[in-house]
């Protein structure tokens, strides 16, 4: 597929993965519009490409469908990025928020089969997995894309808090819509993703602060030993363009390493690259952790896609480390609110 001049619409585009992408799609040469409220996006976050593409400030949870669409008319691709989101201390305090990605989700789908769109890439999650395969530390086990088949509504589905059935039922919204209508697209399915631009509501990034503000006692949520497959961000945009040019209909496709770390490794990895380790660590149980272990099986992406991680871990947290030492300002002290709420 060539990018060059393929009129681009970006959803929730000034947001951490979403604005990468945009980047990525303008060195392509791609036309892209961003759409995006600015509730966690930021426009700072687009200053790279901002000479070079159309920013719209709207919430598309209320719009009419006249109005959506003019929005998505005259685009040939939408990436569909916008939700309410932010990491498990996030979404398990603010349940009824992130419901609201359903309502979103069927205004861009909708939008997407009532224009020009000839194809929507939605960025799902790997919480639309049951926690029944997640709940034992030390497993080899990875979660697989039939896991959560949206084909097979007369079985058994589950998933994540509120925030994966969400995203879930908007897969299964997806499929229904190219079912009746023939709308071509494809979710793809992420796992703790991490990297520049990524607020401190996050796994990774709060980690990072807390270590660059060299909390001591440094506090992990849970007992440290809890697992998670961590995907770098330009790991994330890639695998999803190759959605885009390669998927149509609606297979869901996970990207992720396959590869687990114990969030205690990561924190002495963190501390390794800063050059300082706390004199002491402190597991608070009672804070948010998910699911004991996440890992995606990735061999769909890598047959289907071409598809594999670039980064390691240790070479993705080198440049997380590096963007966040530059940008954050550091104020001798960790705002204990932030790692469970927005603040811009």
């Amino acid at each position: 597929m060539n990018w060059n001049e393929c009129p681009v619409l970006v959803t929730g585009g000034a947001s951490f993965i979403s604005s990468h992408l945009v980047d990525n799609l303008v060195n392509q040469g791609a036309t892209v519009t961003v759409v995006d409220d600015l509730s966690n996006g930021k426009k700072e976050n687009l200053s790279k490409s901002w000479d070079s593409i159309k920013f719209v400030q709207q919430d598309l949870e209320y719009v009419s469908k006249n109005e959506m669409k003019k929005l998505f008319d005259g685009n040939e691709i939408v990436f569909h990025f916008a939700a309410d989101h932010g990491g498990r201390g996030y979404i398990d305090t603010h349940p009824a928020d992130v419901c609201s990605n359903f309502a979103i989700d069927h205004h861009v789908f909708d939008a997407c089969n009532n224009s020009s769109v000839e194809k929507i890439i939605f960025s799902s999650s790997a919480c639309v997995y049951p926690t029944e395969l997640q709940n034992e530390i030390g497993s080899d086990y990875k979660l697989k894309e039939e896991d959560s088949d949206c084909d097979k509504l007369n079985g058994f589905l589950s998933a994540d808090v509120e925030y994966g059935w969400a995203k879930l039922m908007s897969e299964v919204q997806m499929k229904s819509f190219n079912k009746q209508y023939g709308l071509k697209g494809c979710p793809v399915r992420f796992v703790t993703a991490y990297g520049p631009r990524e607020d401190v509501t996050h796994a990774i990034i709060a980690l990072i602060y807390k270590a660059v503000e060299k909390m001591d006692p440094y506090q992990i949520w849970g007992n440290g030993q809890q697992e998670r497959d961590f995907t770098y961000v330009e790991d994330i945009v890639t695998g999803s363009i190759l959605a885009a040019e390669k998927i149509s209909d609606m297979t869901p496709i996970n990207l992720g390493t396959g590869v687990r770390y114990k969030m205690i490794d990561v924190v002495k990895m963190i501390c390794e690259v800063l050059g300082w380790e706390p004199k002491e660590f402190d597991f608070d149980t009672s804070k948010p952790t998910g699911a004991l272990s996440r890992s995606l099986d990735n061999s769909r992406a890598k047959q289907l896609l071409g598809w594999e991680p670039k980064f390691s871990l240790k070479q993705g947290l080198e440049k997380t480390v590096e963007w966040f030492v530059e940008n954050h300002k550091i104020e001798g002290k960790v705002n204990e609110a932030s790692l469970l709420d927005h603040t811009n």
